[in-house]
């Protein structure tokens, strides 16, 4: 199977679909599904977390319970790496709830194209208002719209 953007996403999705339940049942949230060639081969990559961290158990405890389903229900073709890890101290900030709930921390945002002369805004994550995510630096409050974010994150380091 050919790795285009269209087959990535629909692969995406439909892991999501079939694994998103498994992980919320489990008391976690599942905040990220990556899908794509890397020189080590095809991954499949599923990011979790939950209140007060995942431990190296929780991770492992997913792996087998995503893969045991996903190669059950043979949801993704050929032979891929699964890997589930935490999101680490600079955690992606993916949905609308995540910059509510992180506001008060610092964030660093890519966007999709410029902005106001940007592409990377650094500052206080004020939250959001309407379809915007409220940025605050030194000396401007940027409103970002949520579909020019490329990529946002918290930026603890």
């Amino acid at each position: 199977m050919v790795l285009n953007k269209k087959n990535k996403e629909q692969q995406v999705g439909v892991v999501r679909a079939l694994i998103e339940p498994v992980v919320v049942y489990a008391g976690m949230e599942l905040i990220d599904v990556e899908y794509g060639r890397e020189p080590s081969g095809v991954i499949l990559r599923l990011t979790i977390d939950k209140p007060g961290g995942v431990t190296i158990d929780d991770c492992s405890y997913i792996n087998r319970l995503a893969g045991d389903l996903l190669d059950a229900k043979d949801s993704v073709p050929g032979s891929y790496n699964l890997e589930v890890s935490s999101p680490g101290i600079n955690r992606p900030l993916k949905k609308k709830d995540d910059f509510e709930r992180f506001a008060g921390q610092k964030v660093l945002i890519k966007t999709r194209e410029l902005m106001d002369g940007h592409r990377n805004f650094k500052g206080i994550l004020n939250g959001t208002k309407e379809n915007f995510i409220v940025v605050s630096s030194e000396k401007t409050i940027f409103n970002i719209p949520f579909e020019l974010v490329a990529k946002a994150r918290l930026d603890i380091i």
